[in-house]
């Protein structure tokens, strides 16, 4: 896959919803999202896949203060690819961990503070969608370039018959407009 997707947010095939407001301010959520078939078909198009199996996040959101919650989570999935030197099937296996606070915009840090830079932090709105955390997590992980074990560019360029292919210097921008001067420095008038 050359270029990851666009996916908008609200385009996304799997949503697990959470209304902030409903969760319990003195005890943690735990969740275990397993996509059904129809899901898991929708985001294999929607990411590009040619296969999307085994996928489960496993986790718990928990209170982290006022108006503050923590997301821990484990993603595992097995994506299917197209080799982009081979065109053959590769398959990956993803595990992630997760952990993301989210915090009102008025506890966000600024940008400052070192404290908080390991953390990944979300303003927390009036959902936490752990469909799309899951969605999210997975485009990040899928390779951009799957390659099948053992397939290998081929080193060299191809010419037009009968001529010399070019060499690494030659490929090289101003290589090549020197070999133009030096053709059209030769050129019988």
């Amino acid at each position: 896959m050359a270029d990851q997707p666009e996916i908008l947010p609200e385009s996304l095939p799997l949503s697990r919803p959470y209304e902030v407001d409903s969760l319990p301010a003195n005890r943690l959520i735990k969740f275990d999202l397993v996509p059904d078939a129809a899901e898991l078909s929708a985001l294999t198009s929607a990411l590009g896949l040619t296969g999307l199996k085994k996928m489960r996040m496993i986790g718990e959101i928990a209170p982290l203060g006022a108006r503050s919650w923590q997301l821990d989570a484990e993603l595992g999935a097995t994506v299917s690819q197209v080799c982009v030197i081979s065109a053959e099937p590769v398959r990956t296996r993803i595990d992630v961990q997760l952990r993301i606070k989210f915090l009102p915009e008025e506890k966000m840090p600024d940008e400052t503070d070192e404290t908080l830079l390991d953390d990944e932090l979300e303003v927390l709105g009036k959902i936490i969608d752990i469909g799309v955390i899951a969605t999210e997590a997975l485009l990040l992980e899928i390779p951009l370039y799957p390659r099948k074990e053992g397939a290998e560019m081929q080193n060299g360029t191809s010419a037009p018959d009968g001529e010399a292919a070019m060499t690494d210097a030659e490929v090289k921008p101003f290589a090549g407009l020197a070999m133009l001067k030096e053709k059209l420095d030769n050129k019988p008038e």
